[in-house]
């Protein structure tokens, strides 16, 4: 719903230049106007709703993500249906206009995983011109990563031949190099400023941190979009993200649907990690290797006894908790432990597939166990690990597991296209975030603009 304190809060100034911004030419007469006794609107919100919010319902929107895996950076251009909400409405209520995937510069993608380690840019040799402490990695990372999601903004752009000036906003979430909600902040990598500068488009950046303001975990945040893309009334839809780290929003039946989500547990972070330490690839393509290898089944209890996997939801979790350098200690630990079992890297990639295909089911089944009429979708990445989807299929006899590409949307772009969503939710002054996913104690605009 709009936020009518955050409109209230702002100053007489501000809302002058914000209306002459939008096409009124006597901005301070009109806001006198429009909050007079003889006006036609009650409150100073339903005027703003009626002059600046309204102009940001059903343009075009572009949304971009670079997860946890670190793979690369996805953007989509996308327009929403104003009435997307609205059940009688035939419509669709999304249509995705282009779409643009680019790996990450080898430099930028390395000083981005040393920043998700605390004290990993120790271990960087910086070159000429380059920083040599924490914080001044952080800056130049910030700057690097703006200018190339500028590029990939750019060329998404110039596929359809589209003008900057038609579009009204980017969604940019940034790459979360620490998330620490037990302390209460979190922090996504990105200059905003650079971004608007470089593709006149103005950004909507920092989603996660306002709903840490309220007691929130800061995520996950793509409840919101699923629930109001793919709820249905008359069934109960898992949606189920496999990026770098699982993430589940549980879309139950009833008239007025209920959602739950949460992260569940390491999903392409870890796989992509072994994959790259013992192979040529930098990921297991359709889970072979994978299949390959041999469940070790004692190592994968003692990695789900990690004690995430033990925590209620809410929760949500990082490169903090599941890493390579967790990983390795790990399997110090079981081989000191069972000197008589032997294993290959192989069957490492088989227990952590397992790993991700049990964490995350097991939460799944609690939810729609005793459904008749469920199922379950998944996207990112892992969408297209065709042995893990056998294995979540597997640990999840009440359902089909499906991928979002039956639900009209290729699982890859889901997450981008999320993005999109919460900068148009933005610009309209609605709420982001779902107070019964993130554990925040209301709901919340989210986001910061940076205007172009």
């Amino acid at each position: 719903m709009t936020n009518p304190a955050s409109i209230a809060d702002t100053d007489h100034n501000a809302l002058a230049d914000l209306l002459m911004n939008h096409g009124l030419d006597n901005p301070s007469d009109n806001i006198d106007d429009l909050t007079s006794n003889n006006s036609n609107y009650a409150t100073l919100t339903d005027a703003l709703e009626q002059t600046v919010f309204e102009s940001f319902d059903d343009g075009l929107y572009i949304g971009m993500m670079s997860g946890t895996s670190l793979d690369g950076m996805d953007a989509v251009l996308c327009q929403f249906n104003p009435e997307m909400s609205n059940e009688d409405n035939t419509q669709p209520p999304m249509q995705l206009l282009a779409t643009y995937s680019q790996d990450f510069p080898p430099r930028l993608r390395e000083v981005l995983l040393a920043l998700c380690q605390p004290n990993g840019v120790n271990q960087l040799v910086p070159e000429a011109d380059e920083p040599n402490s924490e914080l001044d990695w952080f800056g130049w990372a910030s700057r690097a990563y703006a200018e190339f999601a500028s590029e990939v903004v750019n060329t998404l752009l110039q596929q359809l031949n589209t003008d900057p000036e038609s579009v009204l906003a980017i969604g940019c979430h940034g790459q979360t190099v620490r998330h620490r909600p037990q302390m209460g902040f979190t922090l996504q990598l990105v200059d905003a400023n650079i971004i608007a500068e470089r593709t006149g488009i103005s950004v909507v950046s920092d989603f996660r941190r306002r709903d840490m303001a309220v007691g929130g975990q800061g995520a996950p945040l793509v409840p919101a979009f699923h629930q109001a893309l793919f709820a249905n009334p008359d069934s109960t839809r898992v949606l189920l993200n496999l990026g770098g780290i699982a993430n589940i929003t549980v879309l139950l039946a009833s008239e007025e649907i209920q959602v739950v989500g949460y992260d569940t547990g390491p999903a392409n972070l870890l796989l992509d990690a072994w994959t790259a330490l013992h192979t040529d690839n930098s990921y297991d393509a359709s889970g072979a290797w994978a299949q390959s290898g041999t469940l070790i089944e004692p190592l994968l209890q003692q990695l789900l006894a990690h004690p995430f996997f033990a925590q209620s939801h809410p929760k949500s979790t990082g490169r903090e908790d599941f890493n390579l350098t967790w990983l390795q200690g790990e399997l110090q630990a079981f081989e000191q432990a069972n000197a008589n079992i032997s294993y290959s890297a192989a069957d490492v990639q088989a227990t952590l597939t397992e790993l991700t295909a049990i964490s995350s089911s097991t939460q799944i089944n609690t939810f729609i166990s005793h459904s008749k009429n469920s199922s379950v979708y998944v996207c990112g990445g892992g969408a297209l690990n065709d042995y893990l989807m056998t294995r979540l299929q597997a640990h999840l006899p009440h359902c089909t597991v499906k991928t979002t590409e039956h639900l009209g949307l290729a699982p890859t772009w889901v997450e981008a296209v999320a993005f999109a969503w919460l900068a148009r939710q933005t610009l309209m002054g609605e709420t982001g975030n779902l107070p019964a996913v993130t554990g925040a104690n209301k709901g919340v605009v989210l986001g910061q603009v940076c205007f172009a």
